[in-house]
């Protein structure tokens, strides 16, 4: 079987090992370790220095800012040069910025535990380790070299001192190649350990968030269809059945022998018209396509069984994930302060800045809510969290009741 590293190319027998081109490729390695090192922390000693210097200025503090990031260029070039000596590709762990620009994106990086291992990497290397792969392959190289050569500038040297020089010279370096080869391996060992699982594990963390957001914003374009087929569909030809329905029973006598299943299929399809369309509203209110979140909350407050006041600050339309999101989730707010906590009024705030949207819904009722009562909190908090959000409850006994959602709206 091929090996996929240097590390099991080192098990090989002696011959397959030498004759392939895992030792020129642990060589490569160590080499381009040592340049790429000495170029790293030539850059971050100079960014640290300016810094330094131009510390009372605007321009100090980038530079330290820059010092701070230089990591993430380090670890992106490690990790493909990490593919020298290893069949492995180590995908970036650093998360898209919710949004555009370059505050943002600096803002995203500081917050981030990658980055700061990336900037240990890098100190480490540019302190220590491209120095240990500088003197691995000196050593190689001069040893060989020496060996090979040195007698050669002897003069009136033998000829069979200058052969056996070289001989010897030419064994110790196929002989050294085992050691230089298990440096290889146990500095890529140590990239791998500090670049490699963790990150690889916040990568798919990252996957993982990224494609439930995708399944949200599916479902939401599910739900919107499906609320645009009863609609357009099944309710139009309800009412229409209504509507001949009633014209039958204004035509029919009162004391006709049909005039009384009319009536009660009459009544029937105005029943089933109007359950129709509360599940409408259930799946996707149409006011909340056509009119926003602004006029979709006072709907939601004008239906509520208790006095809502609604103090929304949207100037304009948000993304139509995030509007879903907060609506329902103000619906099931608005539900449980009905259900069970007694309040004889609530409260629904709404306002966006920052890339974020904010919902508050507070009531004046005798508090006391925990989730793991079946409230329908831990569903709401778990489409907060689908959508990349935050909830925050406060109930205190005797009340009031609180809850705090943040979701990402972009800019």
């Amino acid at each position: 079987m091929r090996p996929r590293s240097v590390m099991e190319a080192l098990r090989l027998p002696p011959v397959r090992f030498l004759t392939s081109w895992w030792p020129w490729r642990s060589l490569w390695y160590l080499t381009t370790g040592a340049l790429f090192g000495i170029l790293a922390g030539s850059v971050l000693l100079g960014l640290l220095l300016a810094g330094a210097v131009l510390s009372l200025m605007i321009v100090g503090l980038a530079l330290f800012l820059a010092a701070a990031l230089s990591g993430i260029v380090v670890a992106r070039v490690e990790r493909r040069r990490l593919r020298i000596v290893e069949d492995i590709r180590l995908t970036d762990p650093h998360r898209a910025p919710e949004r555009r620009g370059l505050r943002a994106w600096v803002r995203t990086r500081l917050s981030e535990p990658a980055t700061w291992r990336e900037l240990g990497y890098t100190m480490l290397m540019t302190t220590a380790l491209c120095w240990l792969d500088g003197m691995v392959v000196g050593v190689w190289t001069w040893g060989v070299t020496a060996l090979v050569c040195g007698p050669l500038y002897i003069h009136d040297s033998p000829l069979s001192l200058t052969l056996t020089g070289s001989v010897f010279g030419l064994a110790l370096g196929v002989v050294l190649l085992y050691p230089m080869s298990a440096w290889a391996a146990a500095r890529a060992a140590i990239a791998q350990a500090v670049l490699g699982p963790r990150m690889e594990t916040e990568a798919r963390l990252t996957e993982v968030s990224r494609s439930r957001a995708r399944l949200v914003d599916a479902f939401e374009v599910e739900r919107r269809r499906i609320e645009r087929d009863l609609h357009d569909g099944a309710q139009q030809r309800l009412l229409a059945l209504s509507m001949q329905l009633g014209l039958a029973r204004l035509e029919l006598p009162p004391d006709s022998p049909g005039a009384e299943p009319v009536a009660r299929a009459h009544d029937l399809a105005k029943e089933a018209l109007a359950e129709l369309r509360e599940l409408i509203r259930g799946v996707h209110p149409k006011i909340l396509a056509d009119r926003g979140l602004h006029a979709a909350l006072r709907e939601v407050a004008d239906r509520a069984p208790l006095p809502v006041d609604v103090d929304a600050a949207l100037p304009q339309r948000l993304p139509g994930g995030v509007e879903a999101c907060a609506y329902f989730v103000v619906v099931e707010a608005l539900a449980n302060v009905a259900k069970h906590s007694g309040a004889t009024r609530a409260r629904v705030v709404a306002s966006a800045s920052g890339g974020r949207l904010t919902v508050q819904v507070r009531d004046d009722g005798r508090g006391g809510a925990d989730p793991g009562r079946g409230t329908g909190l831990s569903g709401l908090a778990d489409r907060v969290a689908a959508a990349g959000g935050t909830v925050a409850l406060a109930s205190p006994v005797g009340g009031p009741t609180v809850v705090h959602v943040e979701l990402p709206c972009g800019s």
